[in-house]
């Protein structure tokens, strides 16, 4: 079984490098074929350059010139991926490395699921390291876009979720959403194929401030999920 572990990356000169190492060494301990693939989402710091010239065995690096967003950065590494597991997360490792072999583990414990995705609301410990104010507004966030998105899920906002080899193409081929509701997007899309989705628990290993402005990205979100639902209903597949 071959696993392709996607990293987007923009401006992460600060971190990529020790984030590359940690993972190549971690994927020659534990899985005997896989690959590594960072996405440049039209960086300029030369964090694509950092990667390139360590050199690490089974890594490569693709991307393009100019920002697009991290959903067109993650979908960009999917669709380049040769693996039976493609799995995403953060170039922070925000979910740290051992939730790597987790997945693949849940994998074979269920080989009926298409799709595994994180869950910090399945077990008391996801949330810690947060404030109050941060884990209330990202649980509400997250409750109130699944209610409308359709959703069963606990967490369709965890930056961690894997996919089998043979779902990558037939959902991200068809992805449109280049920022932060893509992760709605390639749910929607795996909901319309009827592919089975399990959740395992995770928790935040290493905090980094978040990107995400609540109120006007929420917003935006909202709109977005309307107008997704509403294409992928229509689309024929």
């Amino acid at each position: 079984m071959k696993l392709s572990l996607c990293i987007p990356m923009y401006n992460e000169s600060s971190i990529i490098r020790d984030t590359a190492i940690t993972l190549s060494q971690y994927m020659q301990d534990n899985f005997d074929d896989y690959e590594i693939i960072f996405s440049n989402d039209g960086s300029h710091d030369g964090c694509d350059k950092i990667v390139e010239k360590l050199g690490l065995p089974n890594v490569k690096v693709v991307g393009y010139e100019q920002n697009m967003g991290k959903g067109y950065a993650v979908r960009t590494a999917m669709l380049a991926a040769q693996g039976d597991i493609v799995m995403f997360t953060d170039a922070d490792l925000a979910y740290g490395t051992e939730v790597i072999k987790r997945v693949a583990d849940t994998f074979l414990e269920n080989p009926d699921a298409k799709i595994v995705i994180g869950s910090r609301n399945l077990s008391g410990d996801g949330y810690e390291g947060y404030t109050f104010i941060r884990k209330l507004a990202s649980k509400t966030y997250i409750k109130v876009l699944c209610i409308i998105g359709g959703f069963k899920l606990s967490d369709s906002q965890c930056g961690c979720k894997a996919f089998r080899g043979d779902v990558v193409k037939p959902i991200f081929s068809r992805c449109e959403v280049n920022r932060f509701a893509f992760d709605f997007e390639c749910l929607l899309w795996a909901n319309k194929f009827g592919y089975k989705i399990v959740e395992m628990p995770v928790k935040i290993i290493n905090h980094r401030e978040s990107t995400v402005n609540v109120m006007r990205d929420s917003v935006k979100m909202i709109k977005d999920l309307f107008k997704m639902k509403k294409r992928i209903k229509k689309a024929k597949i």
